[in-house]
């Protein structure tokens, strides 16, 4: 088992979150690694104990050629097993079985308190709108009160005219056609009425 599927085999406990799980197992080794560097001895109960241990300078054979090689002296960890854990690996103890997961149990009891606090937020939200009601109304009125300012209008920019079309040349009139002389009906001559002589004076 890898660090990755200790940290599955966790999640179990922590409510199905692996981030958890993961957070734990970090900050528990982190503790252990600091405190056994600096020469501490980290004891758990039943389980084992860590600790610093120095190894002298010695002379070792290379299993590869064979040859004498002596090594420095240096500290190395050490752990050793507790009577627990040895009684579990040689089968004299078992231990108890794994409690169910708290994620399922845990499920029917949130989906209560959800539906328990439905109403209640139902209920809150209504009164936050009833209350704000007025307010807005009275905001609205001011609004309507108070003089609009006009917004100075903007001069928009005068789009020049495209050019017009030359027009085209105008179609020469056609000459217009010269009626007919009327025909002089020839002027009759009245017969000039002789005036009656007027009758000489009566001889004296």
């Amino acid at each position: 088992m890898n660090k990755s599927q200790l940290i599955d085999a966790l999640a179990d406990r922590f409510e199905g979150s692996r981030k958890d799980a993961a957070h734990a197992l970090d900050a528990v080794l982190d503790t252990i690694t600091r405190q056994v560097a600096k020469g501490e001895k980290v004891a758990i109960t039943g389980f084992g104990s860590f600790e610093k241990a120095v190894r002298n300078a010695r002379w070792v054979r290379n299993p590869q050629t064979g040859e004498r090689v002596k090594t420095k002296k240096k500290a190395v960890p050490k752990f050793s097993a507790g009577a627990d854990l040895k009684n579990v690996v040689s089968g004299a103890k078992k231990l108890a079985p794994l409690p169910k997961p708290a994620k399922k149990a845990a499920a029917p009891a949130k989906k209560a308190a959800a539906a328990a606090a439905a109403p209640a937020k139902k209920a809150a939200t209504t009164a936050a709108k009833k209350a704000a009601a007025p307010a807005k109304k009275a905001a609205a009125t001011a609004k309507k009160a108070a003089p609009a300012k006009k917004a100075p209008a903007k001069k928009a920019p005068a789009k020049k005219a495209p050019a017009a079309k030359k027009a085209a040349p105008a179609k020469k009139a056609a000459p217009a056609k010269k009626a007919p002389a009327a025909k002089k009906a020839p002027a009759k001559k009245a017969p000039a009425k002789k005036a009656p002589a007027k009758k000489t004076a009566k001889k004296a």
